[in-house]
């Protein structure tokens, strides 16, 4: 590939736990695979559990909605969300999602600039 393009496959992605609770897939990250300004990746909140309340200082993530239910709470507001929906996380707003139902909740995540632990304050 040319001008820097990569390609990643899913084999090749592994599993960490993310400082809010979640399990959470890099599927690209530039610690991992080069590219520059943001990244991209799938969560999952078991059925029943809740990620921490927590904040991000610099990054904004878009939340897309794979698998499942969950309420997911931004700053002071609440939404029940499913398949298909998206949730915008501005910086420095408070955030959490509980999986309901007795399906796992997946979510696209993707994170400009691109998540770093050190960005990620628990409340």
């Amino acid at each position: 590939m040319s001008g820097g393009a990569r390609c990643v496959r899913d084999k090749d992605v592994m599993v960490f736990i993310a400082k809010d609770g979640s399990r959470v897939r890099e599927l690209m990250h530039p610690t991992v695979h080069g590219n520059r300004a943001q990244s991209l990746a799938e969560a999952t909140i078991p059925a029943g559990s809740t990620t921490r309340l927590h904040r991000h200082r610099c990054v904004e993530e878009l939340y897309y909605v794979l698998q499942g239910q969950g309420l997911m709470t931004v700053g002071g507001e609440e939404w029940v969300i499913g398949m298909g929906d998206t949730v915008l996380i501005p910086p420095g707003t408070t955030h959490q999602i509980r999986a309901l139902g007795a399906v796992d909740l997946r979510i696209l995540c993707a994170s400009a600039p691109a998540y770093a632990d050190d960005d990620t304050e628990l409340l």
